[in-house]
């Protein structure tokens, strides 16, 4: 141990707080490491086209991966460079096709079985996640919410092979995966009609649904959002309608950080929620005001999730991935940044000193509980942290970029 850390331990303990308590339920919490970071969501269908859905990714730096291969070996080198035990968020477009025009309605675990294999090698779990866009069926704006009962029909059995996909791959690797719905469906301005919408896009989803799954294997999830391009005016599937929903049904519901207005607090809906769901996934993103998918930094928005999470002792009924998508800078760095700073935030809400606070609170004294809340940003948290990577051999410090951009010099830069 270091002497810096062995000081911070000290310290904390002054306060009552268990440095080592707070590391090991830190080892405890993993992240799920989206794939969509390392290629600009373009995926690995033949013939893939533009993205479509509100989704861009914005920027040209150099080397993004090509081939599952290559978007592989970059997660490995991101995944080294993280400290802990994570999980692979991968999107159904991101199948091992060998060539072969594969329609999202036809695929099976064999074409996921590459990715599920990597993920047994190197004990990680996986998440799963349908594809509703950059299709020429989700051309016009609606999927499981179309008019056209033979797109709802397609996109219903897209739902349906994901989630045998997603079970599949639990069952293999004897960790539960979550598979998160969410579709781009809506419209650029104002509709007569929000209602027939929202009915077909439930109805769609109890078709899909409708097969009972061992939740071993696979938790649903779906996702709200507020606007998005192409669907500033009307969202089908807004947080009113999916938190209705997953309270209905008993579904996981997906909170994204950057699916909402920049004034309100993700950290406050948590708890409402799970008063009332068995689960949350939250996609941990940074929303900047139209865009939602800058990288994650440590900040008060990301320090409020999860604090509220550690605080509500929520680890266990609460799955947390990432969800950015940036091509201005080097990807992998992104991933390394983004899953860090997650974690950051994570241990510096373990390393609250949670029995003082809430001692406080209890008995009506608001002046010292801001005090402990507000002397506890100054507690040596960097020496803890630094001690994390360490054990976790990891770089310490900013130490990783080296390896980033050895990485880059050799691999990234011959692409």
């Amino acid at each position: 141990m270091s002497t810096a850390y062995t000081l911070a331990q000290e310290t904390y303990a002054g306060l009552g707080v268990d440095t080592e308590a707070a590391l090991q339920a830190l080892t405890a919490i993993p992240i799920s490491l989206h794939c969509w970071q390392g290629d600009d969501v373009g995926g690995f269908e033949q013939g893939g086209g533009a993205l479509t859905g509100g989704i861009q990714a914005t920027g040209n730096y150099p080397g993004k991966a090509r081939t599952i291969t290559e978007l592989q070996s970059d997660l490995d080198k991101a995944l080294s460079l993280i400290p802990g035990k994570h999980r692979l968020n991968l999107h159904a477009l991101y199948g091992d096709f060998g060539g072969e025009k594969v329609d999202r309605n036809a695929i099976t675990p064999q074409y996921f079985q590459g990715w599920i294999s990597w993920c047994k090698e190197r004990g990680l779990g996986l998440d799963f996640n349908p594809s509703y866009f950059s299709h020429p069926l989700s051309a016009d704006g609606f999927t499981l919410s179309s008019p056209d009962k033979a797109i709802r029909e397609f996109w219903i059995e897209h739902g349906i092979r994901c989630r045998e996909i997603a079970a599949a791959a639990g069952q293999q690797l004897g960790n539960t995966v979550v598979t998160n719905f969410w579709i781009p469906d809506g419209y650029k301005d104002l509709p007569v009609d929000r209602k027939a919408p929202r009915e077909r896009l439930e109805a769609s989803l109890d078709a899909l649904f409708a097969k009972k799954l061992d939740p071993k294997h696979n938790l649903d999830a779906v996702e709200c959002k507020l606007f998005g391009l192409g669907s500033e005016s009307y969202v089908v599937g807004s947080h009113e309608f999916y938190m209705g929903y997953a309270m209905k049904n008993q579904k996981l519901l997906c909170l994204d950080a950057g699916h909402f207005h920049p004034t309100e607090s993700l950290a406050d809906k948590i708890s409402a929620i799970l008063q009332f769901v068995p689960g949350l996934l939250l996609h941990v993103s940074r929303g900047v005001r139209w865009d939602s998918d800058h990288v994650v930094l440590l900040d008060d928005a990301t320090r409020a999730i999860m604090e509220e999470i550690i605080r509500g002792d929520f680890t266990g009924r609460t799955h947390i991935g990432l969800d950015f998508f940036d091509a201005s800078i080097n990807r992998i760095a992104a991933w390394v940044i983004g899953t860090r700073n997650a974690l950051k935030c994570l241990l510096l809400a373990l390393l609250e000193p949670m029995e003082a606070l809430r001692a406080a609170e209890q008995a009506g004294d608001h002046t010292a509980r801001l005090v402990l809340m507000e002397e506890s940003k100054t507690l040596p948290f960097a020496a803890v942290w630094d001690e994390h990577c360490r054990r976790q051999n990891v770089p310490v410090g900013a130490k990783w970029l080296d390896e980033v951009k050895a990485y880059e010099r050799v691999v990234l830069s011959r692409r």
